[in-house]
């Protein structure tokens, strides 16, 4: 697995969550974080993270929890790395009982995470990603959302980063209203800021609607959120 793998961080002490992700993505792999188990919840709909590091106590569900209701209930198959501050032989049998791939009692050595973030990634099957749908067409435009492009009569349609990533998260989910807080974990934003959210949705309308303020493509469902409707 190259070190660019998507990393999904889950602690509720924020200063850790900034450590680690800055330390992680200084080490070559993207980061996303959440702040408790229901944050990570929201992610997990929108992303498809290759390890999850995942802290066992935090407010509300724990990791354990968390990750006990993913294997049995979803038969979610993501490789799992928890951290505690708790490291007894207990702790950790019952860490692995929950279906954890590894534990790293706190404090830790950061290079000791990336290293076994590496090994768990390499020893880790292929995991069973969702099919996303095929090129879909937005009137003249065509939007690949495995490639992440956009194309038009006159060839690629530029996206920002921004861009990409909420009609990337929007077409992996045609017809489904995504909410402000999924949206938000799709463009990497700790917070679903309306206005950040905002204004990415009227830039990325003005690339791909004939008319921004009548869209045809991107719509608006008040108190929910956005959802897209591809179309001819």
């Amino acid at each position: 697995m190259a070190d660019d793998a998507h990393i999904l961080v889950v602690d509720d002490d924020a200063r850790l969550r900034g450590l680690l992700s800055r330390y992680l993505a200084g080490a070559g792999f993207r980061v996303t974080t959440a702040e408790n188990a229901a944050d990570a919840r929201t992610k997990l709909r929108v992303i498809n993270p290759d390890l999850m590091v995942l802290d066992v106590m935090m407010p509300g569900e724990s990791g354990l929890s968390m990750t006990d209701v993913l294997r049995k209930e979803h038969g979610h198959d993501l490789p799992v790395l928890m951290l505690t501050a708790r490291g007894t032989p207990e702790d950790r049998i019952a860490g692995f009982e929950a279906g954890a791939d590894d534990y790293l009692p706190k404090p830790f050595e950061p290079r000791e995470l990336v290293l076994r973030i590496r090994a768990m990634l390499r020893r880790a099957p292929a995991p069973l990603r969702e099919t996303p749908p095929g090129p879909l067409t937005l009137g003249e435009l065509t939007f690949d959302p495995v490639r992440g492009e956009l194309t038009g009569p006159d060839g690629v349609v530029r996206l920002t980063g921004g861009e990409g990533a909420l009609l990337t998260a929007l077409a992996r989910k045609p017809g489904e209203v995504l909410s402000r807080e999924e949206i938000a974990a799709a463009l990497g934003t700790e917070e679903s800021s309306e206005r950040a959210i905002d204004v990415q949705v009227t830039r990325l309308r003005r690339k791909i609607e004939v008319d921004a303020r009548e869209p045809r493509f991107l719509h608006t469902v008040r108190g929910r959120g956005y959802v897209l409707k591809p179309g001819t």
